[in-house]
């Protein structure tokens, strides 16, 4: 399928790895001249090279956390005027008790999964209202609008993200500037990996693949039967960046599994 965005400017913020990596590729197939972000330097520009020799387009790697002040400002330095523009940040840890998740705790969630992607899109949106053309899509989470006790540090926050994108997306949308939201369920990626200790620690297990990985499919009952790769989320990632998608506006696209249990 033809996504009719060669030649225009994308963003990925955090797309050294994970979804946001995968949709980096599809955009990067599709043709534009992207931007990618994350923290750390070394993937970072590894993944940029490989996405550039492997597609035939220039991929600029910027390094920074956009969660801070300062690592917004070189993205916005880096990348001043993109088309599109996704977002997606690494989840918090599972957090185990729900009684010892302290005032800190929430304050780094905001912090990271709600202040830093407004931020981006506040300073991107007048730019694309002016040239009466943009995509945002933010790759969020299920846990948003399924609440997860042992996700709580994830959920809550991506939900306050939900009503904000809601609002703005319809005050934006008569200038061709759409926003929209995509909440993966369970996915395998480098993230999950690495948050086996965390996870083992939230239900008293041992921290080995061996152990955590059934518990965690046992737990969560997704009647696809398996854990999706970040590949299973891209190709709707870089549909929603496109013209194709002019009139999904201000939408929650869940893709879990089946695992949420409601109709809309």
């Amino acid at each position: 399928m033809d996504l009719q965005i060669k030649g225009k400017k994308a963003l990925m913020a955090g797309g050294s790895a994970g979804m946001g990596r995968a949709t980096a590729e599809r955009l990067a197939e599709a043709g534009v001249d992207l931007y990618i972000s994350a923290r750390r330097e070394d993937r970072l520009v590894q993944s940029a090279k490989e996405m550039s020799e492997k597609y035939g387009t220039t991929v600029t790697p910027i390094v920074a956390d956009s969660s801070t002040d300062e690592g917004r400002s070189a993205l916005f330095a880096a990348c001043p005027d993109p088309d599109i523009l996704s977002i997606t940040i690494k989840p918090p840890a599972p957090n185990g008790n729900f009684l010892n998740v302290t005032p800190d705790m929430w304050r780094s969630s905001i912090e990271t999964t709600l202040v830093g992607p407004i931020e981006i899109m506040r300073n991107y949106i007048p730019g694309m209202k002016e040239r009466q053309w943009g995509r945002i899509v933010n790759i969020a989470t299920f846990s948003a609008k399924n609440p997860m006790i042992w996700r709580l540090l994830s959920g809550p926050a991506r939900s306050a993200l939900l009503n904000y994108t809601a609002s703005v997306s319809r005050e934006i949308a008569g200038h061709g500037v759409l926003i929209n939201n995509i909440l993966p369920g369970m996915f395998r990626t480098e993230g999950f990996d690495e948050n086996t200790q965390a996870y083992a620690d939230a239900f008293g297990l041992e921290p080995t693949q061996e152990v955590c990985l059934p518990h965690f499919l046992e737990h969560n009952k997704i009647p696809a039967g398996f854990l999706a790769e970040a590949e299973d989320m891209a190709p709707m990632a870089a549909l929603l960046c496109s013209p194709l998608a002019r009139f999904i506006v201000g939408q929650n696209i869940v893709i879990d599994g089946g695992q949420h249990q409601s109709i809309f």
